[in-house]
């Protein structure tokens, strides 16, 4: 085992991922956003809203071209970083990347259509029609590549026998212990996401001076997206809980805190480790036994059932309190918008507020990155929970550290080449121009 190998390919495969699953994440909850918006347009014969799906879906394509490069990158490191684990779990693990690749072109077929036929439809039902497939196979790509990661967390459907799988069965290994609750939570946080990234955008626009309806109706679709979206990635978070408290108990302990086996187990929030004994901790009595079992009393198996070595690293506790926590922040801000909306208090209207919306989008997008740093270096030491550690499916090559540097300067890249093209483009087409641009040719 090369140490120096293991140690880069983990940061490389982090700094991969956590670049990818921004424009991952906005590949799948983007379209969903779109179709609302249009569907919005068509029902209330609103031209604001079917302007949204249009300039929308604009923006998408740019994302979903930098989505395509990071998601070929991470199955390429696949094989470079980690050709122990290919080798072994790669007759699994094949069918749900081939059926995510499947998705990605069906998705991306009907993207290509539906972009380029605004107008070509006199009725815009039928427009809105071929984008049902861009947001099934947005989902769907998403759903299948979660069912890969799912099962490196619940590993199941083979014997394995001197190291060698055998009785493999594909459709067994794809629907495991892991998969519901995993799908549901990657699919519902990236609608979320999305929503209050574009709520962030809308309220920029608001709090930099313009006071176009566009945007007022903009922020209030948003938001009310983002609110149903929060409530949903709440109940699905408590499913998820009790999934790792029966399946996975040593990565809730750690990332909890739980450090023996007890009843009426508190919720430790935030706090310092120092020689064992946790200080300065927020406790929530019995709200750990609650998210494990749904009892308050009940026991919450500690990492004390655990040998020392399969204890996950102790700082994704600080993973799952900031993903919490901003979770529960934008619950109550968008909570509160809609409230105000109902209540018709000016507030909202304000520049501090406002800016609290904008903070959203950011917000979200760093709740999205310590989930997935929850998930998988909570998953540690095992890159096949259970049968396969992290070091014995990596690469014993010497030249990862050249492989982290130009993949950086290549992320680097990418990530500056869309912020300018999205900039250029809605600078050079601001809603006012587009909504003159329309009323001149009779569409508005």
């Amino acid at each position: 085992m090369n140490e120096s190998a293991v140690f880069w390919s983990r940061i490389l495969t982090e700094v991969t991922l956590s670049f990818h699953i921004i424009y991952a994440t906005l590949g799948v909850g983007v379209p969903i956003l779109i179709m609302i918006a249009h569907w919005v347009g068509i029902k209330n014969n609103d031209e604001h809203y079917i302007l949204m799906a249009r300039r929308w879906a604009r923006g998408f394509v740019i994302t979903v071209a930098v989505g395509v490069v990071t998601g070929t990158v991470m199955g390429l490191q696949l094989s470079l970083l980690w050709p122990n684990f290919m080798q072994v779990a790669g007759q699994l693990i094949a069918l749900p990347l081939f059926l995510e690749t499947f998705a990605f072109f069906f998705e991306a077929i009907f993207l290509g259509i539906y972009l380029y036929t605004w107008d070509r439809f006199e009725n815009q039902k039928k427009h809105l029609l071929l984008l049902i497939p861009v947001a099934i196979g947005a989902s769907m790509s998403a759903m299948f590549i979660t069912i890969l990661n799912a099962f490196m967390n619940a590993p199941q459907g083979f014997d394995m026998v001197d190291g060698q799988l055998i009785n493999i069965q594909p459709l067994v290994a794809m629907f495991n212990p892991a998969m519901p609750t995993k799908v549901a939570h990657v699919l519902v946080t990236a609608y979320m996401t999305c929503a209050f990234i574009l709520a962030s955008i809308a309220a920029y626009k608001l709090m930099r001076g313009s006071n176009h309806i566009y945007h007022k109706k903009a922020l209030y679709l948003l938001m009310k997206l983002g609110f149903i979206f929060t409530v949903a990635t709440v109940i699905i978070g408590d499913f998820s809980g009790k999934y790792l408290a029966e399946y996975q108990p040593e990565k809730l302990a750690a990332a909890e805190w739980h450090f023996e086996t007890s009843e009426n187990a508190p919720l430790v929030l935030f706090g310092v480790l120092d020689d064992g004994e946790i200080k300065y901790a927020i406790e929530i009595p019995y709200i750990l036994s609650v998210l494990a079992h749904s009892n308050p009393t009940a026991e919450v198996i500690g990492l004390d059932q655990f040998p020392v070595e399969e204890h996950p690293p102790y700082y994704i506790h600080y993973f799952f309190d900031v993903m919490v926590m901003i979770g529960m922040f934008m619950l109550f801000v968008s909570a509160i918008y809609l409230l105000a909306i109902w209540r018709k208090w000016s507030f909202i209207r304000s520049k501090w507020f406002r800016f609290i919306v904008i903070l959203g989008g950011p917000l979200s997008v760093i709740a999205i990155e310590t989930g997935w740093w929850l998930a998988e270096v909570g998953r540690q030491p095992w890159v096949l929970r259970g049968y396969m550690t992290t070091a014995e499916g990596a690469t014993t090559s010497n030249h990862v550290e050249l492989m982290l540097i130009l993949f950086s300067i290549l992320y680097f890249i990418l990530a500056v080449g869309s912020i300018v093209t999205l900039h250029r483009m809605f600078k050079n087409n601001p809603i006012v121009k587009e909504i003159a641009k329309r009323s001149s040719k009779g569409d508005v």
